[in-house]
């Protein structure tokens, strides 16, 4: 009996490792966790600096922060221009749609299904020439 008692006490202490090794990596799992959350509330602190800090001071920033600050400015004005131009496309958009629908009616559905299968036959050719060429090459 010694030697399945013998077998038994390492099967025991195998699993009480595995298990201790389970806790400590789950405990690591947990505090690398709450590390990224900490990391997270701290990215989220410096933006809010440094949101308040364009806020008072974007006018007129001082020495390192000047560079941030005309770029975060410049950013802004991309941003107004782009929503202008927006504006224009919605506001001609009302008189493009009038034109669509004039060429919709003399487009059918049957005629795009058939266009794509057109244009989709011929890149499906292009494709298998351009394995054939490689596969050639790899032959050689």
């Amino acid at each position: 009996m010694g030697f399945f008692d013998n077998l038994k006490e390492k099967a025991t202490d195998l699993a009480q490792a595995g298990v201790a090794q389970s806790k400590r990596l789950g405990e690591i799992a947990k505090l690398k966790a709450s590390n990224l959350g900490e990391e997270d509330t701290i990215k989220k602190a410096y933006v809010e600096i440094g949101k308040l800090y364009y806020a008072e001071m974007g006018h007129a920033p001082e020495g390192a922060y000047a560079a941030a600050c005309e770029k975060i400015t410049a950013a802004k004005a991309a941003i107004e221009a782009n929503n202008e131009r927006i504006a224009e496309l919605k506001a001609s958009e009302d008189s493009s749609e009038a034109e669509v629908a004039v060429i919709a009616d003399d487009v059918t559905a049957d005629d795009i299904v058939e266009e794509i299968k057109e244009e989709t036959a011929e890149v499906v050719e292009e494709i298998k020439e351009e394995i054939a060429d490689i596969v050639e090459e790899i032959k050689e």
